[in-house]
């Protein structure tokens, strides 16, 4: 009896402990995930092939929550709508947060956070400056100063800016704000301040204006603020509970990062500009291989590049036409006149060759002037000595003999031989030649050349 009731105990006990360790266990284990995703910089196609596939890995993995953590000056208006989009078709809550300290959310990143389910600030953080990047007009990029929609001017008439492009292009950008705004339920009129004048907000005016619905210091305070809110996503409404979940942080794949390198501005123009020079010598020199294949694949990668940035074909085309004048300059000496038509037009391709000012998105002007002088010494002085060595006198091989001199050693006419260059050859002559007499080579005909009495210089 009494091992029966040691043994009743100790099952009891044994029973009380898992059962505790297995609540102590149901409690520690997340209730979801919370993905961090960085929008960092400026924002072009690889953010956003970035962020539509984050969200899509969100949706896939069944996360509760996608955290932007943003810092950017802006980027491209293709890219930053096809965030939108995104955003606006995801299921999984999307909430945009400026961070760290110091960061900002400026241009095509207001219009971004605008669009997420729930936006958020640190403190020391800005949004604003959403006028078109295009529009800049005062030094700095500032644009110039343009009215609000419902102004009017004198004849009763709404306030445009006399330019009827700009104005199309102000006010489709303050409308796409605006419905932004409406949709998420946020201030719509300093969004449409944001967009015609510029305006921008410190974090904790932004909170208090409604630009954005809350201010937290660091990623746990925002998931601790958000727990319990509502929001509509395409799914439906959904009531965060982010009390329990874990974080996630989500870097970019290795297709995104090279889709980010080969998309710099920069490293696409370094890219089409190695094409170019690869198959330029590949052509003048058949057989080298290497440089024909790399210059093929960086003019691939460049095209690719290109066909995702907002490129002026004018710009290309001044470009090849700069690089095709220098060749010619090498061809057909113009005393430099073509070669330094080629290197301005080079230049000019080059400044025009990206069609925007978006922060991020310009070429290097140290860059193109170190391509133009480098292009001229190769395409010019290169390409130039390539030619004269082709112009040289042949000093091998059977075209060589051709005009050599010699000694004949046996007599002419009819025939003999004479010796060039240190070598007995069978020779014919219809000239009387004495032994000994300086011969010149006239013809060959197979292995007999034919000579005739050497002209004294």
């Amino acid at each position: 009896m009494r091992f029966s009731r040691a043994a009743c105990l100790v099952c009891n006990f044994l029973a009380l402990f898992l059962a505790l360790g297995v609540g102590a266990f149901s409690e520690a284990k997340p209730e979801g995930e919370a993905v961090v995703v960085d929008v960092d910089g400026a924002i072009g196609p690889a953010t956003s092939a970035y962020v539509a596939g984050a969200i899509e890995d969100a949706e896939s993995r069944g996360a509760k929550l996608l955290i932007l953590r943003m810092d950017t000056p802006g980027g491209l208006d293709t890219s930053m709508r096809s965030i939108v989009k995104a955003i606006n078709a995801s299921a999984v809550p999307v909430v945009g947060f400026v961070a760290p300290s110091g960061a900002r959310a400026a241009s095509a990143g207001t219009y971004i956070l605008y669009a997420c389910h729930v936006a958020a600030m640190a403190p020391g953080t800005n949004l604003g400056a959403a006028t078109p990047i295009q529009l800049g007009g005062l030094p700095g990029g500032a644009p110039e100063k343009a009215k609000p929609a419902n102004e009017t001017d004198e004849g009763g008439e709404p306030a445009t800016s006399g330019d009827g492009h700009e104005d199309k292009l102000v006010n489709d950008a303050a409308a796409y704000l605006r419905s932004l705004a409406q949709l998420r339920g946020r201030n719509v009129d300093w969004a449409e301040k944001a967009v015609r004048l510029a305006a921008s907000l410190p974090a904790e005016e932004a909170v208090q204006l409604g630009v954005v619905d809350l201010l937290a210091t660091d990623l746990n305070d925002l998931l601790a603020k958000l727990d319990g809110r509502a929001v509509r996503t395409a799914a439906g409404e959904v009531t965060l509970a982010t009390g329990g979940l874990s974080r996630v942080e989500l870097a970019p794949d290795w297709q995104i990062r090279l889709l980010s390198i080969i998309s710099n501005p920069n490293v696409a123009y370094i890219l089409m500009l190695v094409g170019i020079y690869g198959l330029i010598y590949e052509f003048s020199n058949p057989g080298a291989v290497l440089p024909g294949v790399a210059g093929a694949v960086s003019l691939v990668l460049a095209l690719y590049a290109f066909q995702l940035l907002p490129v002026n074909y004018a710009g290309v085309a001044l470009m090849l036409l700069g690089l095709a004048l220098m060749v010619v300059e090498a061809f057909v000496p113009s005393f430099g006149a073509l070669g330094i038509g080629g290197v301005v037009s080079f230049v000019l391709g080059s400044l025009i060759l990206i069609d925007t000012e978006v922060p991020g998105f310009g070429l290097s002007i140290p860059l193109i002037l170190t391509f133009a002088v480098t292009s001229a010494v190769l395409l010019v002085f290169v390409i130039g000595m390539a030619i004269q060595a082709r112009r040289r006198p042949v000093v091998s091989g059977a075209e060589e003999l051709m005009g050599a001199r010699g000694l004949a050693v046996s007599g002419f006419p009819g025939p003999g031989s004479v010796r060039v260059h240190g070598e007995i050859w069978s020779a014919r002559s219809e000239t009387a030649i004495a032994p000994g007499q300086p011969v010149s080579v006239t013809g060959r005909e197979g292995l007999i050349l034919l000579v005739a009495p050497a002209i004294k210089p």
